[in-house]
């Protein structure tokens, strides 16, 4: 098959994937993250109109100077979407402020450029490279965004795999790399040799896409409780933000110790972390205190936050079973559920920052020290 009919090929699967996956994510089926998800699917119908001058010009269909400078005017917005679709994913209840009004700004200078670019080949350049290069920006800030909230999720849950988004992280480092390729595959057309084949290229978007695909329907809701809760754990979170000096004693300190007493028996007798959905509210209800009031007790009274917490107990859990040879032939995935794990990738994960050894080595050195 000819190069350019391979490119083609990829040209249909790129374009087509992206808007199928756009409006998949649009009608979003399973009713989670919807604001994000908004955003998301409309990040991604921008994102395939960077390809579809060239599907109509594929099917031979004409596009005229005002619908090329309508797509390239949209175009800019692309990033800033992708960007509102991570904070909201990361609060819910966010509410746009008069300082996000700063996203325009780059916009408009792109617009006055864009406008005046026809008869001036140095400010075409200059409009295609902010078009690719406006994107790096916003993807360094939702690396730092999505890092944040991963490590405040902890404070409100035990089990962080499927509410992390880390999937996002590895979406933002594709395209970074991606993006760099393209900047200097433009810079090389400007000043050294113009090339018409972006088959590499295109390929390297066909797998984001594909691989995008695969994990934004596979999204859960990231606080899936009622609002009020909702905007509870919301407002933990952003106290966890603050300095210990700066928090408030939300427990004096003479019920403290009682306190963390009736936590340790809770934990200890009736094994509330064998449940694999246990959340910062599920666990106050049993100690029959607010959440905030259990936030302030493990921070300030045991020094811990509420993921390490309540994992330290679903280790000590596994390491029993991995020790018993009654549960000898019990598989670790079958151990990992047993001790309140939703997964063998993160039971694997945390028993290994926890213990420095994998589940699999911990059983085989006590298989070896009673041999």
């Amino acid at each position: 098959m000819p190069l350019e009919n391979i490119q083609k090929f990829v040209l249909v699967l790129l374009y087509g994937g992206l808007t199928l996956l756009s409006f998949t994510v649009l009608i979003n089926p399973m009713r989670v993250n919807r604001r994000a998800n908004l955003f998301f699917g409309l990040f991604l119908l921008l994102w395939s109109s960077y390809w579809i001058l060239d599907i109509l010009k594929l099917c031979m269909l004409p596009a005229g100077p005002l619908l090329a400078s309508v797509v390239y005017s949209v175009q800019i917005f692309t990033p800033i979407l992708l960007f509102f679709s991570v904070i909201f994913f990361i609060n819910p209840n966010y509410r746009f402020k008069k300082r996000d009004l700063v996203c325009f700004i780059v916009p408009v200078i792109y617009w006055i450029l864009l406008f005046n670019a026809e008869k001036h080949p140095a400010i075409y350049n200059a409009v295609l490279l902010i078009d690719v290069a406006h994107n790096l920006p916003y993807i360094a800030l939702i690396y730092f965004k999505i890092r944040k909230h991963q490590k405040r999720i902890e404070i409100i849950s035990s089990n962080t795999e499927n509410i992390d988004l880390q999937w996002l992280i590895k979406l933002s480092f594709l395209l970074f790399v991606t993006i760099i390729i393209t900047v200097g595959y433009e810079l090389f057309n400007a000043f050294v040799y113009k090339m018409h084949q972006h088959l590499v290229m295109d390929l390297l978007f066909l797998f984001i896409v594909y691989s995008t695909l695969y994990y934004v329907l596979r999204q859960k809701e990231i606080y899936p409780v009622d609002k009020k809760q909702r905007d509870e754990l919301l407002s933990i979170e952003l106290e966890g933000d603050q300095e210990e000096t700066e928090r408030k004693k939300l427990i004096p300190d003479h019920e403290l110790e009682g306190l963390k007493l009736k936590l340790i028996n809770l934990m200890e007798n009736e094994k509330p972390y064998l449940d694999g959905d246990l959340n910062l509210l599920k666990l106050s209800d049993l100690l029959q205190i607010n959440a905030h009031q259990l936030s302030y007790l493990l921070n300030s009274g045991l020094h811990e936050n509420f993921f390490h917490f309540v994992n330290k107990y679903r280790i000590e859990h596994a390491k029993k079973m991995l020790t018993d040879d009654s549960y000898k032939k019990l598989s670790m995935v079958g151990i990992a559920f047993e001790s309140g794990f939703n997964s063998k990738t993160a039971f694997n994960t945390i028993f290994k920052k926890m213990t420095d050894k994998t589940p699999s080595e911990f059983r085989k050195g006590q298989s070896g020290g009673s041999v």
